[in-house]
């Protein structure tokens, strides 16, 4: 059988098949010289308790897979390549410089777009009224519960980012602590590096026939420093320095659990840092998510020594997700328009006005949320107001603690990530 690129991943895993793993990907934009592949060391392994099938409780050596030191590595692209970057950094400069500082709503609803979809990545959906419940601190399953949990964790990544103009390992922990804070089983290892060997795919008990089998637990602070002085240079690319600080994190695969989500929340940290945006992050998971095994498989060539895949991936998808913003940004400012003539014309400046401008940013609110954000003494009263003219709706299941929602704003997110998907599933770029 002739090798594909889905493949790949099993067969870069063994030594005896490396050469093979290292062979240009079907389909792949271009090969690239100069970026070192994974090595690949056998280790004593033993189950600390023994469990699962016996092939796993016999398990006595694993395979794991060293990245490179990366810190003061050139890039290798190729001119298609490099252009592309170009061209996707520059589109998203243009939209922030635009609509970046007029309009916070479009950031927030970008954001909450790029958590939903970077943890369906990892198999985790609720509802968008749900979702919103988990961000107000109502109620919700644990799913949402989870999905607000990334937008913490994204947004504190971004934050520190911004505000420090660097990338570090304790923005890291305390972000991969705000995604698992409020999770019973995981709480316990927030926060904190891997001090077990993990892997990805194969067996749930032991590292047998994984597709991943990531460094030993003791070299993960090592990696980490040196993926983080990569992330703070000034002299790559923005979009091909933020995809391959994320190839890198998921090749580490620090944690225990959360290195999806976190690994893509640093993509947005990275570029925020090189200031390619100020004030926005474009949903880049939204096209992700719509070829889990093209991105996945892109990882693999990273490993196998190929920087040009998960680039130009980076690169087309945010190009994607940029253009379907601007659209988002016009749908944005007509819902508000139609919203002012709906509730009569409030003026500005009134607890009607102030609060129409909220939910562009706020779809999903209550009566606390308005206090706080806005002040109102009696916000109860005005959201009766736009319930009555249609701007507002209540939630279903939330009789002791209401939550009033703006469909036409969540409208829009859902159509925000539709639209970025089916334009990432035409994508030229990466394995197939």
């Amino acid at each position: 059988m002739a090798e594909n690129c889905d493949n790949r991943a099993v067969a870069a895993q063994r030594p005896q098949t490396y050469a093979a793993a290292r062979r240009p990907c079907k389909d792949a934009p271009v090969t690239d010289a100069g970026w070192p592949p994974h090595t690949y060391v056998t280790r004593p392994y033993r189950q600390r308790i023994p469990r699962g099938p016996r092939a796993d409780r016999l398990l006595r050596e694993v395979t794991v897979a060293m990245p490179a030191r990366i810190a003061e590595l050139e890039v290798p692209l190729e001119r298609p390549v490099a252009a592309m970057t170009t061209a996707s950094a520059g589109a998203l400069r243009h939209l922030d410089l635009v609509h970046g500082r007029t309009m916070a709503g479009l950031n927030h609803l970008q954001l909450r777009t790029e958590a939903i979809d970077s943890s369906k990545i990892e198999h985790v959906e609720a509802s968008l009224a749900d979702y919103g419940r988990a961000l107000l601190g109502i109620g919700a399953n644990a799913s949402a519960v989870s999905m607000a949990s990334a937008t913490q964790a994204m947004e504190r990544l971004i934050r520190e980012a911004d505000t420090t103009r660097k990338i570090t390992s304790d923005a890291i922990l305390q972000a991969h602590r705000d995604l698992f804070a409020r999770d019973p089983d995981e709480a316990a290892g927030a926060g904190r590096f891997r001090t077990v060997q993990n892997w990805v795919g194969g067996s749930d008990y032991a590292p047998r026939d994984a597709l991943h089998v990531p460094p030993p637990p003791e070299t993960v602070l090592g990696h980490i420093e040196d993926m983080v002085a990569f992330a703070n240079r000034d002299d790559l690319s923005p979009i091909a320095q933020a995809a391959i600080v994320h190839a890198q994190f998921e090749s580490i695969h620090p944690f225990i659990d959360g290195n999806g989500r976190i690994g893509r929340a640093l993509i947005h940290a990275v570029l925020r840092r090189r200031r390619a945006s100020r004030h926005l992050a474009v949903p880049i998971a939204s096209a992700l998510v719509s070829h889990r095994d093209r991105y996945f498989a892109a990882l693999n060539d990273y490993r196998a020594g190929s920087v040009a895949t998960i680039v130009a991936m980076l690169a087309a998808s945010t190009t994607i997700a940029t253009t379907e913003s601007w659209k988002t940004a016009e749908t944005l400012e007509s819902v508000r328009a139609s919203w002012g003539e709906a509730a009569g014309g409030p003026r500005p400046g009134s607890a009607a006005y102030r609060l129409l401008d909220l939910l562009t940013e706020e779809p999903i609110l209550n009566a606390r949320l308005v206090t706080e954000r806005l002040g109102i003494e009696d916000p109860e009263a005005t959201i009766d107001a736009l319930e009555r003219a249609g701007v507002l709706t209540r939630a279903r299941r939330t009789r002791r603690s209401p939550v009033w929602i703006a469909p036409a704003v969540l409208a829009e997110v859902e159509d925000l990530s539709a639209r970025i998907q089916l334009q990432a599933r035409q994508l030229p770029y990466g394995p197939r």
